[in-house]
């Protein structure tokens, strides 16, 4: 459905957006991840026409993006920043947003209707937008960009600064699109909002891919899928105690901790026996046991060699 292809962009001296090449398929998510600044929205802004790229091209259905025939009625966006009137009523947003796309009559009050009942506001339609908790101005964000039953819908953090009830109900609303066919492109740096919502995850970092992969795809690039912290009521691991464990097989990683070891493996099953029978035959008593699977942070910190956070700033 759409087609990026060797997007460039500056500002003076900064290189925004530097050489991103994806596609999107019909009825695919796709997550763009990556920090603060990492050219996400950038990228957004040029795939939807309302930036234009320096070099490389957007194109929709193989046509490109400046030039598509009906491009905008084809494409619903959610910007960060909120489009909306405050003073005016949910139902009088929407109808602004509607007269925008030609929609009149009954059309428009059938999808102002079907918008809100799917957001969850179906019963707030006549209030004020100023007396909307931020995350329902959110979901309000979200109807907007409904009106008009796009094919794809780009979406640029559309849970930035709500709290998690809200975040839960924008969660539920995409997922319902997505039941519905609908193609959803998703800027997020939340990497749970990416494993949730997301068939296809693009990493951008200092306006780069760096991947681009399915979730599970993304996973089998560590060399550890689990990791296991199992603390001690004695002192701290004698070195007798760490090169037993480090000779164990089928364990990728293993890290002193404050008051225990954290062991990283693909399967716990035959290890952790082991673990646990060389720890006893030590003298020491394991008093707790915490284990986790990897997520995208530590494929984010295996491909770019810093935490997530440590991005540059917007």
């Amino acid at each position: 459905m759409l087609t990026i292809s060797h997007l460039q962009k500056r500002f003076g001296d900064r290189v925004a957006v530097d050489d991103v090449s994806f596609e999107v398929a019909a009825g695919e998510t796709i997550g763009l991840l990556g920090p603060n600044g990492a050219g996400k929205t950038t990228t957004l802004s040029m795939m939807c026409g309302l930036a234009r790229p320096d070099g490389g091209s957007v194109s929709f259905q193989g046509r490109p993006v400046q030039d598509a025939n009906r491009f905008k009625q084809r494409v619903g966006l959610v910007p960060q920043d909120l489009a909306l009137y405050d003073e005016l009523s949910a139902w009088a947003n929407l109808e602004l947003f509607g007269g925008l796309y030609g929609m009149k009559g009954k059309l428009l009050a059938r999808r102002a209707d079907e918008a809100l009942d799917l957001v969850g506001l179906g019963n707030r339609r006549r209030d004020r937008v100023k007396t909307f908790s931020g995350g329902m101005k959110r979901r309000l964000n979200i109807a907007g960009a409904l009106l008009h039953d796009p094919e794809l819908i780009l979406l640029d953090e559309p849970t930035v600064g709500v709290d998690p009830q809200s975040r839960n109900a924008i969660f539920e609303n995409l997922e319902e699109l997505k039941r519905r066919g609908k193609t959803l492109v998703y800027t997020t740096h939340y990497m749970e909002e990416a494993e949730r919502l997301c068939d296809r995850v693009v990493i951008i970092d200092h306006g780069k891919v760096i991947a681009n992969d399915t979730v599970r795809g993304l996973y089998r690039r560590l060399p550890a899928s689990q990791a296991v912290v199992l603390e001690f009521d004695g002192p701290a691991p004698a070195e007798s105690l760490m090169a037993g464990l480090a000779r164990l097989p089928g364990i990728s990683s293993l890290e002193y901790t404050a008051g225990g070891v954290q062991i990283e493996t693909d399967d716990f099953g035959t290890p952790l026996a082991q673990v646990l029978g060389i720890i006893a035959n030590h003298g020491l008593h394991v008093t707790s046991v915490h284990t986790a699977q990897v997520s995208l942070e530590n494929v984010f910190i295996a491909l770019t060699g810093h935490a997530l956070r440590d991005g540059p700033a917007p």
